[in-house]
């Protein structure tokens, strides 16, 4: 019973991971190699490099984005809340206010700790 169940699912398995690793492995076969001084070096819209690649990015950057994705996700899931407001019962909406009231903790934290806020 078990294996009549589930030996679709893992028939499927293994093909969808056994297709990618196939083409990848054919590419070698038809991708042309013909490695060259010009190919090796980076591309700068036509331009030839001046200095490294490997640029240093200040953090203030990195938390931008992380708070981004925080709201991002916090996006989708106030969301989903509002549109099943009504339906809720009040434990569940308490929980997502806990939860919206812990990312503004986590957001004014980033943010000060950024010194953009001064409160």
């Amino acid at each position: 019973m078990l294996l009549d169940t589930y030996l679709p699912i893992a028939i499927f398995a293994v093909i969808a991971l056994g297709v990618p690793a196939f083409a990848f492995w054919m590419t070698k076969f038809f991708r042309p190699t013909r490695p060259s001084a010009l190919k090796r070096e980076t591309y700068e819209c036509g331009e030839v490099p001046i200095g490294v690649a490997r640029v240093q990015f200040h953090f203030q950057f990195y938390m931008f984005a992380i708070i981004f994705v925080a709201f991002d996700v916090v996006t989708v899931f106030l969301m989903i809340w509002a549109l099943n407001f009504v339906n809720l019962s009040f434990d569940a909406k308490m929980l997502m206010l806990a939860f919206f009231g812990l990312l503004l903790v986590g957001v004014f934290y980033a943010l000060r700790k950024e010194e953009r806020l001064w409160i």
